[in-house]
């Protein structure tokens, strides 16, 4: 009985142990992800603001993979964004990703408010654990300028000479635009 009662216990606070391990990494995704929005969003803005959508066009085309490169080397997450409609092809996502996506758009659909819409998981890619991440982007005002219904003609053809194969336009605001992904390998159960 003794025994019974320590083996139960001890399941009880490992699995108490594993829910706050999955909270802090989920804590450590949101806050990487955080940083690599808050970073291209401080970008896109300020070059906005200099030069309007044509300068925030040229940021993204040239900007956007080294500051997200450079928020990846400050931690342990390697950091990117993907879209269902992606504008750039190396954003494509991976079943995974695509699935995750189609799960918030899914959970918007059903009312979900957007700032929950986030999921961790751990799966095993070629022998090795790997935990990954994904918060939802969702359109944003000013992200009309360049994603929405209505661009101006330089718009249109400055995202055609630099995104021949652009799918990201049409979205209003308040739409899912996409989503942070995150992943980094985790060590090896002994």
């Amino acid at each position: 009985m003794k025994r019974t009662l320590l083996t139960g216990l001890a399941l009880v606070l490992t699995a108490g142990l594993a829910v706050a391990d999955a909270q802090s990494d989920q804590a450590g995704a949101r806050q990487a992800s955080m940083a690599l929005g808050g970073a291209l969003k401080q970008a896109l803005m300020s070059a906005m603001k200099e030069g309007g959508p044509l300068a925030a066009i040229e940021v993204c085309n040239l900007s956007a993979m080294p500051i997200t490169d450079q928020v990846s080397e400050q931690g342990p997450w390697t950091v990117a964004r993907t879209s269902l409609k992606v504008r750039n092809p190396a954003n494509t996502p991976d079943a995974w990703e695509r699935e995750q996506l189609l799960w918030f758009q899914k959970q918007l659909d059903a009312g979900v408010e957007p700032g929950s819409l986030e999921v961790l998981h751990t799966e095993n890619l070629d022998g090795q654990p790997v935990q990954r991440y994904m918060k939802a982007i969702m359109v944003e005002g000013p992200c009309l300028a360049c994603h929405g219904r209505a661009l101006s003609a330089p718009v249109v053809q400055a995202l055609e000479d630099r995104y021949p194969q652009d799918q990201a336009r049409g979205y209003q605001a308040g739409e899912l635009r996409g989503a942070f992904t995150l992943e980094r390998p985790m060590p090896k159960a002994p």
